[in-house]
Formats: structure tokens, sequence, C-alpha cells
């Protein structure tokens, strides 16, 4: 067994760039035939089944014993946590979106901006949107539509409102605790969702607040704006907070998202927005939204399970250590790696997938903690996915304005995924950050049960 431990193959990481040249050539063959969403076109997990296919023929070892590995990847504890967290994280929007809570929400927003305020308007019901919903894609969606016929009426620089669309909607993205980027980022790094939130929101909410001003100063409207009323029910946005505040608290996840799903049922029902039967019905449609995620999170556990044992992780922690000196050179390699894996997936939870046990490795060897690795695994891959001018939020929110513009009209305004990013590598050599998380993993017992057991295997 410790042969097997010690094994340091390069060769093992074969199959990672199998599914990477699979996901990213696919896309890129589809998108020089002009085919919509070509990024989107081949199903992430078949990419992966591919990747685990070409596992199989070419590491060493008896069949059995790499099936063996390969369902030990998958059914690893994080992993199954995982998958449930995001089927609850999927019922849970789903409900509350059919309860209306996203339309009470917007409408809420809305009545509360001034007509003048129209492109800070925006971002900031995206912020509020995406972190109540956790997906940035819905988010585009569901208020995307209403940003650009208020653009359009007031003469607004549209480019704008649609860096101002995907800024918010990325702001939640990346700080929501119901978001698969956050799931995935803390259950890899062993570490809590409100910890991971602390240290996050002290450069999100500086990126947010100097992007709000830019707004404020550079997207006035040309025309005056009629005022409108906007319907919403306070009443329906109680899930939302109720979900929001305890996952602060500190309360499990899964009496969150079910306490959640339960609240967003019941206040559908009281409205008579759905019947008992209905409400059931959106439970497992929201169970099956998160089929892709949840398939593709095991396979690449299995896929990453073969590999690490077959001494792939370790040749790379060691290749990269060869660049690494210090903790600050860890953290700076950990969103490096990602932000390249985002850019050739154009899907942050893959990236985050992919490169959590590599930044777990690193963060091990250099004592980085683990709730700043998840940090910026999170930070930087959704800074990433938030510019690339072929990631599914772009394309979304560009293909809303009917070819009125570009992708690269719109990418010099995303102000808010640059000073995210910008903030993040500050805080990488002035740790501004560290003094809003008291406990110190590696010098004191805490509630991540891997590092107990470090602390005392050391002892």
């Amino acid at each position: 067994m410790e042969n097997q431990k010690e094994k340091i193959s390069g060769k093992a990481l074969i199959p990672f760039l199998v599914f990477i040249l699979v996901y990213m050539g696919t896309g890129l063959i589809l998108q020089s035939q002009g085919v919509d969403m070509a990024f989107y076109q081949l199903p992430a997990p078949v990419a992966a089944f591919v990747a685990v296919i070409f596992a199989f023929i070419m590491l060493d070892g008896s069949l059995d014993d790499k099936f063996n590995t390969f369902v030990k990847g998958c059914g690893d504890e994080n992993i199954t946590i995982m998958c449930i967290i995001y089927i609850l994280a999927g019922a849970f929007s789903t409900v509350s979106s059919a309860m209306g809570a996203v339309d009470s929400t917007v409408n809420f927003a809305l009545s509360l901006i001034p007509a003048h305020f129209i492109t800070p308007g925006i971002f900031i019901i995206s912020c509020f949107i995406s972190i109540a919903t956790g997906t940035s894609v819905g988010t585009i969606a569901a208020v995307g539509p209403i940003a650009m016929g208020l653009a359009e009426k007031a003469g607004l620089n549209m480019p704008l409102v649609v860096a101002a669309l995907l800024g918010g909607a990325m702001f939640g993205d990346n700080l929501s605790v119901i978001s698969d980027t956050t799931i995935a980022a803390t259950r890899t790094q062993g570490c809590e969702m409100r910890d991971k939130f602390r240290m996050n929101i002290m450069m999100a909410l500086p990126a947010a607040i100097i992007t709000i001003i830019l707004l404020i100063i550079f997207g006035k409207p040309i025309e005056a704006v009629a005022a409108t009323t906007h319907p919403y029910n306070i009443i329906k946005m109680l899930p939302y907070i109720l979900v929001l505040v305890t996952s602060l608290m500190g309360v499990n996840v899964f009496v969150v998202l079910t306490a959640g799903i339960l609240s967003s049922g019941v206040i559908g029902l009281i409205y008579k927005n759905f019947t008992l039967l209905v409400f059931g019905q959106q439970i497992y449609e929201g169970f099956l939204s998160m089929v892709e995620i949840f398939i593709l999170s095991m396979l690449i556990g299995g896929l990453a399970q073969m590999v690490s044992e077959a001494g792939g992780i370790r040749w790379l922690l060691y290749k990269v250590s060869g660049m690494i000196k210090s903790r600050k050179s860890a953290e700076v390699g950990i969103a490096a790696l990602v932000s390249l894996t985002d850019a050739a997936t154009a899907n942050n939870t893959i990236a985050i997938i992919i490169n959590g046990p590599i930044a777990k490795g690193l963060s091990n060897k250099y004592k980085v903690d683990p709730r700043r690795s998840a940090s910026l695994l999170d930070s930087f891959s959704c800074v990433m996915q938030g510019i690339i001018p072929y990631g599914a939020q772009m394309l979304i929110a560009i293909g809303l304005t009917n070819g009125a513009v570009s992708p690269f009209q719109v990418m010099p305004l995303l102000w808010y995924q640059m000073l995210l990013g910008l903030l993040v590598i500050v805080s990488i050599f002035v740790p501004y950050t560290d003094g809003f998380i008291r406990r110190d993993p590696w010098n004191f017992e805490h509630d991540m049960p891997e590092h107990k057991v470090k602390a005392e295997a050391g002892n």
C-alpha cells in the first residue's frame, strides 16, 4: 500500500487532459461551424465518461482493481455530500421560483431603485437575485429581459447594461450558499460555507461597491424613464431570507435547504400557486435539474481517484512545487490552475471539481487555510467564467440584445469581474482577509475533521 501511495506518474494525468480536450475541442469545432452555445452542446458528463474509459484502458492494474478504485472515488464522502446538496439546492430553486419568489424579488428591487439609477440598479438586482437563487444563468434569464427593456426605453449604453447584468450574476454565483460553485469549493477543501462566505465577502463587497459607483457615474440614462409599478409580495421572499440567514448562522446545510423547500412549498400552497401534488412534482423537477452536475461530480470523483492512485496528482504537485516556495505562491498556483481550467472548459463548477484535489494537496503542503483555498477556487473560476466570450452567461446575455451587442463590446466593461480578480490577487500578497477568520486551522482544533485527524497524527 505504501508503494502505491508513493507512485508518481505524469502519464496518469492524461485522462484529465482527454476530458478537457474532448469538451473544449467539441466546443471549438461547433463554434467554428456557427452553432449557438457551441461549448454547451456536448454534455460535460459524456466528455467525462470518455475520459473514464480512457483511464481504464491506459492506467496500470487489473480491471477489477481499477473498477474498485473508480467506485471508491464515486462514493467518496465529500462527493456524496456534494451531490445531495446539489439536488436539495435544485429543489429549493425550482419550488421557490414556481411559488413566485423570483418575480417578487425582482419587482421589489425595481420598486426601490429610482429611474435615474437604472444601470447600477440592474447590477444590484442581479446581485440580490443571484445570491438568493445561487445561479448566474438563472439570474440572467430572470432579470435580463427586464434589464434590456429598460435599457432600450431609457437610451442606456446597452453593452454597459449587459456588463452590469453579468457582474451582478457572477457576484451571487461566487457568494451564494446554494451555488454549485460554493458547494464544490467548500466540500473539496473541507470547510464550512459560512467561513468561506465571510472570507469571500471581504473581497466581493468592495468590488461591488466600486462597480456601483462607476455605474452611477457612467450609466446615466439619456431619456427620462416613466415611473412604473412593480407588484411584489414580501411573504414570497421569506424563503430566500431564511436560507441566507440560517446558512450564515452555521445551521447544517441539509436543514437549511430542507427548510427552504418546505417554507416555499407552504407559501405556494397558501397562495394557491400550486397544489400539494404539483409541489411534489416541482421538488422532483428540481432534483432532475441537477442530474448533469450530479453525474459529472460522481464521474470526476471516480476519475480523480484513479488518477490519484496512479500517481498523477502527486506528480502534478511535485512539478508545481518546483515553482512554489511559499504559501503566497501556492495561492497564486491555485488561482492560475482553476482560471486556466475554466478558460478551457467554460464551466466554473467543472474547473473547481477538477482542481479541488490539487488545491487540497497544495493547501496541506504549504499551510494554506482551507477556507482561503475554497475562496480562491470559487473567486477565480467565477471571474474567468464571467469574462470569457464563449461562456454560457455571456452568450445568454448577449442573446437578449437581439444582435445589438457583441461580447467584445461588453468585455472591457466587466468592471466587477476585473475588480474582484484584482482584489483577490491583492489579498494574496496583503492578506487583509485573514483577520476576519480568527481560527487558525493549522494551530488549533476546530470543526474540520480532516485537520483534527492530521493534527492528532502529527502528535
